[in-house]
């Protein structure tokens, strides 16, 4: 699969707006041009594709912990955490 858009429209915005497209070939060759070429391209976001194929091989579904952490790896601080603040420079 091959997505037409950067990370902000193919990961920040919703898969409902349908912004861009994208291709699909189960097809592997060692040329990307050629790969493109035999593709088939798909109207929308490749969310709802990707969701399906998580469906179809990941395990059962388990509920969420209900508190974060782990023993001996407590929470440090409230999200988002102050390494999202940090500026790179």
């Amino acid at each position: 699969m091959l997505g037409a858009s950067g990370h902000i429209t193919g990961v920040i915005n919703p898969a409902s707006k349908n912004k861009r497209n994208y291709w699909i070939n189960d097809k592997l060759v060692a040329d990307p041009q050629t790969w493109l070429n035999a593709a088939t391209e798909c109207p929308g976001s490749w969310w709802p594709q990707w969701a399906t194929f998580l469906a179809e091989h990941a395990g059962k579904m388990v509920k969420a912990p209900a508190k974060v952490g782990a023993v001996g790896y407590s929470e440090l601080e409230p999200a988002p955490g102050r390494y999202v603040k940090v500026r790179a420079d």
